[in-house]
Parts: structure tokens; C-alpha cells; sequence
């Protein structure tokens, strides 16, 4: 009966301390702004808002988890030795202002995080640069990752969004970035963040599935056009699930096609996306933090080569590893199941990167 009582106590009293510390740490301006006014409105009236949140096209399990199953598998995780690399990784760090903009390349930080130049336009997506969520105790960068920081960014043309997880959206980067962004390109409701952040209005593009924009890139007439397409997923920073909407892309480029996945599970929309977009020369696709308790909202190594058949593009690039151990996985498996599953593809071909280093595109 002690027992019970002590354990009851030590609840209540962590209830009593937690709950309060939470709403202290999320009124920090990192955690952003919820869309109110029009920006709301302009939430409200899409097809993909029901019930005040943003819904998936398919009808998916977000968690196959409980949270005692949840509270064990994290346990398990801290126990696993492969989680993270034995050593640093090495992350090459180059003079990314003084590459010339005739140039056409890509460069990976790590994880979701890279910077693409294409035609004179540089595109850099979901930089995480400083820190992958609120607390620095928590999702700690394998050591060696961290070598490039915002001020080393040459001007950004357009500053893509995929959705508003903290490993996607870091707060202190993209403030860091703001003098140096023409474009935001984000989904429905995270502009909210960006204006919080001091962002100018004309500055933020937000979209929402199947909208496209189209900017005019010089003076002979050339054009980009930006594409918000579907993904599988979910979004948030605090408590409250799906405010915002998540999104891949696809960006039209003079010379060049690019899709750019996000974080998305297999689902029907690959096989969508590619019949709308019969020719894709680029694709960038999620591999890692993968785990069949959320097969649904992560795309799990055997459904690979599925993306890749559905987008069927011509070159192929996979992210989302190599900086976060944010699953049960050895750090280096997504590397062995790129090779393994996308390497001998027919019609496409499997570009390897390595960290930091700027690798042509043509």
C-alpha cells in the first residue's frame, strides 16, 4: 500500500512540475505561431482540412504503438550500440559563395538538409544547421555533422519547406537565413512560423497540394514552376497534431525536373505523381528513421524500389540518414539499402553523396 502511495505521489508531483514546464517551453518563439486571421481561413477552406487538422489522402495509422510499447522501444534504443557511428563522420566543408552560379550541383548536410544549384537558382531545403529539436539533450547530431552553419549559405533563391517537424525546421537557421532568402515554399499554415520569425509577407509562399506557382528567372523569357504535391505524413511542434500541412515537390527548373519528397510513407500519390509527371530527371527520396510501428508515415526500405518504379526518374538521391538516430536501425543501414534496392534500378541511375561535398548534377 506504501508502495502505490509513493508511486502515485512521484506521478502526481511529475504531473504537477511537467505540465506547467511544458507550457513554459512552448511559448518559446522557436515553437512558432498557429494560423489565425485569413491564413487560418485560407487552412480551413482546403480539401485536406477536416475536423481541425490536415488529413492524409489515404486513411492511415499514424503510430502502431502504445505508450508503454513506445516508453520500452525508446529504452531499447538508448541500449543499441550501431545507433550511432563509432566515430565522427567526415563532412567535407567548402567555400559555397565562391562556387560559380553557372555551376549545377547539390551539396547534403546530412539528414533531410541540402542545397541544390540549378540554372542560376540555388534551392535550399529543410536546413537544420544548429539544432533538430527544442531541447539540445535531445536528437543530438552524430558527431561531425555539424560543420556548415547558416552564415556559410550563398544567397537562397528559394528557401523549401517539406513540413514543420523540428528535424525539418530549425528555428535558429532559418532566422539566421532570414536577410539572405528571396522565397519561402512551404505548406498551408507554416507561414504562420515565418511570420513570427520576422519574415516578410511577400517573402512566404505557402501552398497547398496540387497548387502551382510559377516564377519568371530571367530576362529571355525562362521560368520556374513550383509543384505542391502530396505526401504521407504529419506535421507539428508542440502538442497539437497536423496544424500545418506537410508536402513533397516538384520544381520545374529550365534544364532540370526535380522532385523533392519530404518525409512521406508508400502510398498511392508516388504512382499519382508520376503519371501527372511523366518525366522527373531528379528525385529525392526519404531512406531512414524508418520502424513498421510507423510504416506508414516512413517509407520502409522494401518500398524503395516501389517509389522509385511509380516516379520512374532518370536520377535518384536519398536523404533523411546519416545525421539523427531518431529509429531502431544501424546509422549505416539506410546507406546498404539504397545500394541494395535502388542501385540496380533499370531507367535510373543511384547518385551517392557525400557529406558536404558539392557533386554536379549534369
Amino acid at each position: 500500500m506504501l508502495i502505490s502511495i509513493t508511486i502515485i505521489s512521484i506521478l502526481l508531483v511529475g504531473i504537477i512540475i511537467g505540465i506547467p514546464a511544458y507550457f513554459v517551453i512552448s511559448s518559446h518563439v522557436s515553437f512558432g505561431k498557429r494560423p489565425k486571421g485569413a491564413r487560418l481561413e485560407r487552412v480551413e477552406a482546403s480539401p485536406n482540412y477536416r475536423d481541425c487538422q490536415f488529413r492524409n489522402r489515404e486513411e492511415v495509422e499514424m503510430m502502431k504503438v502504445s505508450f508503454r510499447e513506445w516508453r520500452k522501444a525508446f529504452r531499447e534504443m538508448k541500449k543499441m550500440k550501431d545507433l550511432v557511428p563509432p566515430e565522427p563522420l567526415l563532412m567535407e566543408k567548402h567555400n559555397l559563395k565562391s562556387i560559380p552560379a553557372d555551376r549545377d550541383y547539390i551539396v547534403w548536410f546530412g539528414h533531410s538538409s541540402y542545397l541544390i544549384q540549378m540554372d542560376g537558382i540555388r534551392i535550399l531545403v529543410d536546413p537544420v544547421f544548429i539544432s533538430g529539436s527544442p531541447v539540445s539533450f535531445i536528437n543530438k547530431p552524430f558527431p561531425g555533422t555539424m560543420e556548415y552553419l547558416p552564415e556559410d549559405m550563398p544567397y537562397i533563391d528559394y528557401l523549401v519547406i517539406s513540413h514543420d517537424h523540428w528535424d525539418h525546421l530549425d528555428y535558429e537557421t532559418v532566422k539566421r537565413l532570414r536577410n539572405n532568402v528571396g522565397k519561402v515554399i512551404c505548406g498551408l499554415g507554416v507561414g504562420a512560423h515565418f511570420e513570427m520569425w520576422k519574415y516578410a509577407p511577400e517573402q512566404i509562399v505557402e501552398m497547398d497540394w496540387d497548387e502551382s506557382v510559377e516564377f519568371k528567372t530571367s530576362e529571355d523569357g525562362d521560368s520556374l514552376r513550383i509543384n505542391c504535391l502530396p505526401a504521407q505524413h504529419f506535421s507539428g511542434r508542440g502538442i497539437r497534431r497536423n496544424p500545418t500541412l506537410w508536402a513533397s515537390y516538384l520544381f520545374e527548373l529550365p534544364s532540370m525536373s526535380i522532385f523533392i519528397g519530404g518525409d512521406s510513407g508508400y502510398g498511392k500519390h508516388f504512382k499519382e505523381i508520376g503519371e501527372k509527371f511523366p518525366k522527373i530527371d531528379l528525385a529525392i527520396l526519404e531512406n531512414g528513421q524508418y520502424n513498421e510501428q510507423w510504416a506508414s508515415i516512413h517509407c520502409m526500405p522494401e518500398h524503395l524500389e516501389d517509389v522509385a518504379r511509380d516516379l520512374h526518374p532518370e536520377k535518384i538521391i536519398t536523404v533523411h540518414h546519416s545525421k539523427f538516430a531518431l529509429a531502431r536501425h544501424p546509422w549505416d543501414e539506410p546507406l546498404t539499402n539504397e545500394i541494395k534496392y535502388l542501385s540496380d534500378l533499370p531507367g535510373s541511375e543511384l547518385i551517392i553523396l557525400a557529406l558536404g561535398r558539392p557533386t554536379n548534377l549534369k
